[in-house]
């Protein structure tokens, strides 16, 4: 299993892929992410060109129907990729799944793609976060060192 970096990484990647899917920036990222993938191997790199395709052709195609599909086809699309990066980060050995992680970085940093990162239990977000309570409730990102709700003190007497 990848540290949580690593996923966070491949998660950004998976996003990546899917909003720069149908952009001006998209050839010229689909051929780096293919690159990536193909290691060198340009046999490699072209089989992933024709699965970007297929991905942006999906996305394009369910963005054009109504109702919540160009959602789902977005999501879906998203965990894909995200599973091909963390496949590939997987197999590789130690040194060269540093190196790889790198120009990953790299390339997600160039495309203007988020950062996120995560040390250990923590949260990577590569977008908006908005953690809200509601009725007396407790809500958190993180919590470390557990959380105790009780009443509040009551108010102070006025002094007039």
């Amino acid at each position: 299993m990848l540290p949580e970096a690593l996923l966070a990484l491949a998660t950004a990647g998976g996003t990546a892929v899917v909003q720069a899917a149908g952009t001006q920036a998209w050839e010229g990222f689909r051929a780096q992410v293919a690159d990536w993938f193909g290691r060198g191997d340009t046999g490699r790199a072209g089989g992933e060109l024709v699965r970007l395709d297929r991905t942006a052709s999906e996305i394009a195609a369910a963005g054009a129907a109504a109702g919540p599909d160009g959602e789902r086809t977005r999501i879906r699309q998203e965990a894909l990729w995200q599973a091909r990066f963390e496949g590939l980060l997987e197999l590789l050995p130690d040194q060269e799944r540093d190196r790889a992680a790198g120009e990953l970085r790299a390339l997600l940093d160039a495309a203007g793609a988020p950062g996120v990162s995560a040390g250990d239990a923590g949260l990577a977000v590569g977008g908006d976060l908005h953690v809200r309570a509601d009725h007396g409730s407790i809500a958190a990102a993180v919590i470390h060192g557990g959380a105790h709700l009780s009443p509040p003190p009551p108010p102070a007497p006025s002094q007039g």
